[in-house]
């Protein structure tokens, strides 16, 4: 009876450690934003209360464009990102091809932003692969064009990169939600009442299984609309996007910038909630307009046009990743490979020897980080699963809204603030420091992960050992985690890849003495070293994709005998 009081009391301490890691440093750092922003801040001999800092933004040249970029960027990506998924689930859910285009999607859940963005980058460009592979013959070009494909001033490259990497973590969070519906079932009524389709699931099945993602599509608009290090590297730069500048001003050597940095930080968070408002109005009229077309009896039977177009762009997002990642592979290896040459005329090791001893150092910094505040992330996690299956109670809705909270309040509304309270308590550039900041954005993802598995065990086994005598220590360990075993390592590895790619974080909190993969691939975007970008962004996709290659090796290395469990 002690152990399994112990047990209890162990698990008890989960959910309010986690809540105040999620919750508590965002608070914290909204506070220690607010306060400069309104001129209140005694290190730098802020000490009165005033509206100076906004008058200095408001000032600031192409501030009003920049806002709007965020906030176009953030509605437009999120806007194709979902509408490509719901079509292709629409269209094809239940299908051969759903199952192949699912195969080659969910992996790339795994690819960081920065390194999908760097092997977009290396793709588009007038001197990219697909330039090349399309010259001469189809364009004439002998010399890579003068066209302004990267950082255009509309942000439309931003856009494009953005919803190629965001399909796949819509498209995972709505199988996730699909068995909410009976979907052969409602595609059969559909069917029999003569509807197309993509009607019968608008009309049937996509509201019940909207409901379940939306706060995933609200953490989607509000990173688009405040990302950095994509937004460096494909993203327009003249103006640059709001979060990109507030990042500038934040490190100005000018000190004096810091009160307009956290004054733009509110107004970084003013545009994400402004965002957010637009979409929750653009689902009212989108509701209005499904009822309508249900009035009508719109059917849609000629649907294949539509639903083609779907698999086509669902497949082209993926197959965009995985071309970018043969051209960062490219790159780095390549040797002499002038335009418009489809493939280096040599390939050679030396880049890889000259840049890996430079690189050990992030190398080692990244691995150390992301193992840490995973094993922490997942430990937690644990620990807040076990003591909702002592209490009985799911968390509801509002515990979910703290588990989103690191993903829908932007980075930069928070993180400003959180570095102004490390450096007074000594904690910026510190180890410790760090994976505490990435803790804060890997434990979502593991938690997320891992609960749908978790609550989804069947704890009939756990009767049975209990009734053999077991106790819960006993029981946890030799039946629940072994059998849990793939989730839980899968789990790890989502957060392994959060915390791998995470770039803000690291270069406010580690203070550029702390360097990542991350944030020196980031740093190089600005220059023309192709092939160091290329080692660095294949060394960042490498990473994660180790991580997954342990998550699915290690049960069927160990369960080998045991075919169910692998």
């Amino acid at each position: 009876m002690k152990r399994r009081d112990g047990l209890a009391r162990l698990a008890r301490i989960g959910p309010p450690l986690t809540l105040a890691i999620l919750a508590g440093p965002i608070l914290a750092g909204l506070t220690g934003t607010v306060l400069p922003a309104f001129g209140y801040l005694p290190a730098l001999g802020g000490t009165a209360f005033g509206t100076d800092a906004f008058a200095a933004l408001l000032a600031m040249p192409g501030i009003a464009r920049s806002a709007a970029l965020s906030l176009t960027t953030g509605l437009a990506s999120a806007g194709l990102s979902l509408l490509i998924v719901m079509l292709f689930i629409a269209g094809w859910a239940g299908t051969r091809s759903f199952a192949r285009v699912q195969s080659m999607i969910s992996p790339l859940l795994s690819v960081p932003h920065a390194a999908a963005a760097f092997g977009f980058a290396f793709l588009i460009a007038p001197s990219g692969l697909l330039a090349r592979l399309v010259s001469p013959g189809l364009t004439g070009w002998t010399r890579p064009p003068d066209l302004l494909v990267l950082n255009d001033p509309a942000g439309l490259a931003l856009i494009a990169g953005l919803v190629v990497k965001e399909v796949p973590f819509l498209l995972l969070v709505t199988l996730a939600a699909l068995p909410q519906v009976r979907l052969t079932e409602t595609r059969a009524l559909a069917a029999a009442l003569g509807y197309g389709r993509i009607a019968g699931f608008l009309y049937l099945a996509w509201p019940a299984i909207y409901r379940q993602i939306r706060l995933a599509v609200f953490a989607v608009i509000a990173f688009a609309a405040s990302v950095v290090d994509v937004a460096i590297i494909l993203g327009p730069s003249t103006p640059a996007t709001l979060a990109v500048r507030l990042v500038g001003w934040m490190n100005d050597p000018n000190l004096s910038m810091r009160f307009v940095a956290s004054a733009g930080a509110l107004l970084q968070l003013a545009v994400v909630a402004a965002a957010l408002a637009l979409w929750v109005l653009a689902e009212r009229l989108f509701a209005r307009l499904r009822e309508a077309l249900v009035a009508r009896g719109t059917r849609m039977r000629h649907d294949a046009g539509l639903r083609h177009g779907a698999l086509g762009l669902m497949t082209a997002s993926g197959a965009i990743v995985l071309a970018g990642l043969v051209a960062l592979g490219l790159w780095s290896l390549a040797g002499l490979w002038p335009f418009p040459q489809p493939l280096p005329s040599t390939f050679m090791l030396k880049p890889w020897i000259e840049t890996l001893p430079r690189v050990s150092r992030p190398l080692g910094t990244t691995l150390a980080a992301a193992a840490l505040s995973t094993f922490v992330a997942v430990a937690l996690t644990l620990l807040c699963l076990l003591r909702e299956r002592d209490t009985g109670r799911t968390g509801g809705r509002k515990a979910l809204t703290f588990i989103y909270l690191p993903l829908i309040v932007p980075q930069v509304a928070f993180l400003f603030g959180l570095q102004f309270l490390f450096l007074s308590l000594g904690f910026v550039a510190s180890f410790p420091g760090l994976v505490l900041a990435h803790l804060i954005f890997v434990l979502p993802y593991v938690f997320l992960s891992l609960s749908d598995p978790w609550r989804a065990f069947d704890r009939r086994y756990e009767a049975i050992a209990a009734g053999l005598g077991k106790r819960r220590w006993r029981t946890l360990f030799a039946i629940r985690l072994p059998m849990l075993a793939r989730p839980i390592l899968t789990a790890a590895a989502v957060g392994f890849a959060v915390s791998v790619g995470q770039y803000l974080p690291t270069l406010l909190i580690g203070a550029g003495r702390l360097p990542t993969i991350t944030t020196e691939a980031v740093a190089l975007a600005s220059g023309g070293a192709r092939r160091t970008i290329g080692i660095y962004a294949f060394l960042q996709m490498l990473l994660p994709a180790i991580g997954f290659a342990i998550a699915i090796g290690v049960p069927a290395l160990l369960f080998r005998n045991r075919r169910a469990m692998q």
